[in-house]
């Protein structure tokens, strides 16, 4: 009697775990969208709390969930970042890595132009002046890497393209550790803020090759900080 209860308890978790998932892809949900609440969920699904509980505590595990203060269980995945995290302190951060992933960037940031012009508003430029200044102020250089990576994140965030927003996400580790390597002086920070102001006003003026200029030459920059300098050469 004991072990069909327990088995009875294990298949309605399971089952609210499957209504979760099928929740999930009936309302295109994706990285950092909130779950309704266990009192909703519950209600939907025809089950108790305390089942609902044990489901996003197993979805949790998988990392595919995580609880977040004021915001409830919001969607992740942890899976890929803690590859990417993995993956950003195995790779060698050269020039040539360097170079590497500044043009898969280049790709995308340089070609947001008209998807940004659409979307930006006085709003969002205030936004982005605000992370520059926190870069620029940031006492640590990995802080100002930090407000580096959340500058980029605006940009690409206001293309209002989810896919491209999961993917800068999940690319987090990696891109925030180049941002790191090649901001190892106070000299390099000043720089990257001094080019963040010319996209911005590029942003603001709707001006499609100053944007493209200035964001090709931002994503080019960092590699002077990378590369160790040049010995003289001997005559």
């Amino acid at each position: 009697m004991e072990s069909a209860e327990i088995e009875s308890k294990g298949s309605a978790v399971d089952q609210v775990v499957d209504e979760i998932r099928r929740l999930m892809r009936e309302r295109n949900l994706g990285l950092g969208d909130a779950l309704p609440s266990e009192i909703e969920l519950a209600a939907m699904f025809n089950s108790s709390r305390n089942t609902v509980r044990e489901a996003i505590r197993i979805l949790k595990a998988y990392g595919i969930v995580e609880s977040r203060q004021k915001v409830g269980a919001v969607i992740t995945d942890r899976r890929q970042q803690a590859l990417m995290e993995l993956f950003s302190f195995a790779i060698d951060i050269s020039a040539e890595s360097f170079l590497d992933i500044q043009g898969f960037r280049r790709l995308i940031e340089v070609n947001l132009s008209d998807l940004l012009f659409q979307n930006i508003d006085d709003t969002s430029i205030a936004r982005l002046k605000a992370i520059n200044d926190a870069m620029k102020l940031a006492p640590e250089l990995s802080k100002a890497a930090e407000f580096d990576f959340k500058f980029h994140a605006e940009l690409v965030g206001l293309a209002n393209n989810r896919t491209l927003s999961q993917v800068y996400g999940i690319l987090q580790p990696l891109l925030q550790r180049l941002m790191e390597a090649s901001k190892r002086s106070r000299a390099a920070v000043e720089s990257a803020y001094n080019e963040h102001c010319d996209i911005i006003v590029a942003l603001q003026q709707r001006d499609r090759i100053a944007y493209a200029y200035h964001m090709n030459r931002h994503l080019h920059a960092g590699l002077q900080f990378i590369q160790p300098p040049q010995e003289p050469r001997q005559i």
